[in-house]
């Protein structure tokens, strides 16, 4: 019985490193001011409608889950970070969208068995360290018939880059930890839903990210307000020379994709499908 307790308080460890790592610095900013545009578009994919029950997985502060009440659904949002979750209640409050806010772990959804219509994760599930445990729950808690509805950062885009570049100054992995921009590869999110989706949809686009003037803007802001930048520049903190290295080497790839005056545009990949009927 040893080995399987090891494994649940590893388990328990990383989860707690996570819902850390995702309360650091301020990602409801990152959301309503860098990239606000995207839930909108995950929840007109998923065509969601009134009367429709729709879970929002790792849902943060509420990007996807407040657009989607607001188009009439009946919405409840589940998220690791309970501060995520307080920030979303207060935006969901004034734009007067009325749903759930639930906190839950995308690896062990506390849901019945095709409880939801719809089930989506925008920019959120991706960052589960256990893709396929992560991606049999969305199937299980979506009806036959249902929509799973998934946007995710490609690993070619900027945010995968970003992640690559900040790879060798961040701590190593937990065992058993997959990489997040794997979720932005159509190839990739097919295998792990099988055969147990249909009516694939898959487009890779891009969001046009303008808020930043200047390369050294943007980095300044993601290494104060987005938590697992934040998370790497404490990893490095105690060797000045690797801050200055990774402080160059992110506002070299802003500029290396500055489209003029600050204007980047972030690749992501959105994909839709449809639960098997049997």
């Amino acid at each position: 019985m040893t080995a399987p307790m090891d494994a649940l308080e590893a388990d328990r460890a990383l989860k707690t490193r996570h819902r850390a790592m995702w309360a650091l610095g301020d990602y409801p900013a990152v959301a309503a001011e860098v990239i606000p545009a995207v839930g909108r578009v995950l929840v007109e994919a998923c065509g969601v409608g009134p009367g429709q029950r729709v879970l929002d997985v790792a849902a943060g502060s509420g990007n996807a889950a407040i657009p989607a009440a607001l188009a009439g659904g009946e919405v409840v949002a589940s998220d690791l970070t309970p501060e995520l979750l307080e920030a979303g209640q207060r935006v969901g409050a004034q734009h007067g969208a009325q749903l759930q806010w639930r906190q839950a772990d995308a690896e062990a959804l506390p849901f019945a068995t095709g409880e939801f219509d719809v089930v989506m994760s925008c920019l959120g599930v991706m960052f589960a360290p256990h893709h396929q445990t992560s991606a049999d729950e969305l199937v299980r808690v979506t009806r036959p018939g249902g929509v799973i509805g998934l946007l995710n950062w490609t690993p070619e885009g900027f945010i995968g880059q970003m992640f690559a570049v900040m790879k060798p100054y961040a701590a190593p992995p937990p065992a058993g930890a997959q990489p997040p921009p794997l979720w932005g590869n159509e190839d990739y999110v097919s295998a792990l839903l099988g055969d147990r989706v249909t009516d694939v949809t898959a487009q890779r686009k891009t969001v046009r990210v303008d808020r930043f003037p200047t390369a050294e803007a943007f980095r300044d802001f993601f290494k104060s307000r987005y938590g697992p930048t934040i998370a790497t520049y404490r990893n490095i903190a105690e060797h000045p020379e690797r801050v200055d290295a990774l402080d160059h080497e992110l506002a070299e790839l802003a500029r290396r994709h500055d489209r003029g005056a600050g204007a980047m545009d972030w690749e992501y990949l959105l994909f839709t499908a449809h639960k098997a009927r049997s």
